[in-house]
């Protein structure tokens, strides 16, 4: 079977900061699938159990380590391996945890983000990087319109304000270290890539929707929902995944014509509320209930967008990405994976994961999904030696 993404990453050094994570284990698996070479850097598995773990993620990469904080371990790893592409994901990734540690949130965010693209800097020859944030990195202004690229950066929470730093910080980069009409003289490619509320097997971590609904069935317990209401552009991990991997072959084959900033959202129709996500994960799994608690935060100073969606025209008319699995899909998927691991003794998590990354890759190739295509191979730049 043709690789998808015209083969780009087979072969190629990928390095992935945050692989230890929910979203960096689903990459760092589908890059193994095509034959990377993969080298994460990031700190242990954030929760126990985790996909990392579950899913022998680590078990044939090169795995390191370290905080994006350190800017020496960071760089040596970075100049040592000499990436081909860049994909960082690491991050305090939880809005509420924001209040309770801002000084984390930020350094992690803001100073770890500039720290990967100061190492990509200091080390010769091309480099394709894909700065990941988040949706919550646009000024929420309770607009019911989904936020376009262009939007102004910002948020309330200091998650929010900290991904909309990194972006800021980022573009400066680019416009000031890698511009892309000098990209012969630099040989540095650099794009931002903002994705919804994603689910999938494999996401412990606290206060996050799917995981807090998992563990109160596990428990027998009433899941607890704060903000019943809430709509979010939901997606199952995969879909902006995709989109992550368009824009490095993207980079890899016209790095000094493709603009910066990136939506990956679901549907339109799959902008649903908090309500609808649990009342199908539930429905999916065949057991538990939840209660609206909202009245027991509405006092709570710790502010909740109420209304987030994402436009992603442009990633669908620019780079052929589009949503494959709808949030029905993307709900079975998910329970599918949690009740392996929880009811059969012989689960294999990380046969479980290639799985669905076959099943998606085949479900975008018969919907003629452009990256799954591979009409043909394409040489990604080689690093200088």
């Amino acid at each position: 079977m043709r690789q998808p993404f015209d083969g780009t990453y087979e072969a190629k050094t990928v390095f992935i900061t945050g692989h230890t994570g929910f979203k960096g284990g689903w990459l760092t698996l589908w890059l193994e699938s095509m034959g990377a070479k993969v080298v994460g850097y990031s700190l242990d598995p954030p929760t126990t159990p985790s996909l990392y773990e579950a899913a022998d993620v680590g078990g044939s990469i090169e795995d390191i380590r370290g905080d994006v904080r350190d800017f020496e371990s960071l760089s040596a790893a970075i100049t040592k391996h000499r990436p081909h592409f860049v994909f960082h994901l690491a991050a305090q990734a939880i809005v509420r945890q924001s209040y309770s540690d801002p000084l984390e949130t930020y350094s992690t965010n803001l100073m770890g983000t500039v720290n990967v693209l100061e190492a990509v800097r200091r080390v010769p020859g091309r480099c394709c990087v894909v700065n990941v944030t988040s949706d919550k990195c646009y000024d929420n202004r309770g607009w019911v319109h989904a936020y376009r690229e262009n939007d102004a950066m910002g948020g309330h929470a200091p998650y929010n304000s900290s991904k909309g730093c990194a972006e800021l910080a980022a573009l400066a980069y680019r416009r000031s270290f890698f511009p892309p009409e000098r990209f012969d003289e630099h040989h540095k490619a650099l794009v931002s890539a903002r994705a919804g509320n994603v689910i999938g097997g494999g996401d412990w971590a606290v206060d996050r929707l799917v995981p807090d609904c998992l563990r109160c069935i596990a428990a027998g317990k009433t899941v607890p929902i704060r903000n019943p209401n809430s709509v979010r552009p939901w997606q199952h991990v995969l879909d902006p995944l995709a989109g992550y991997l368009c824009l490095g072959a993207k980079l890899s084959e016209t790095p000094a014509r493709i603009d910066y900033g990136w939506n990956f959202g679901p549907q339109a129709s799959d902008n649903l509320t908090v309500k609808q996500v649990v009342e199908g994960l539930l429905g999916q799994m065949g057991t538990g209930q939840w209660q609206d608690v909202s009245d027991q935060y509405a006092r709570d100073r710790r502010h909740e967008d109420q209304v987030l969606r994402l436009d992603c025209t442009k990633a669908i008319s620019e780079l052929g990405w589009q949503p494959v699995w709808p949030i029905k899909q993307a709900l079975t998927a998910t329970a599918q994976w949690y009740s392996g691991f929880y009811q059969n003794a012989d689960f294999d998590a990380r046969a479980c994961c290639l799985d669905q990354v076959e099943q998606y890759v085949g479900l975008a190739r018969d919907s003629n999904v452009a990256w799954a295509l591979a009409a043909k191979n394409l040489e990604c730049p080689q690093a200088v030696e």
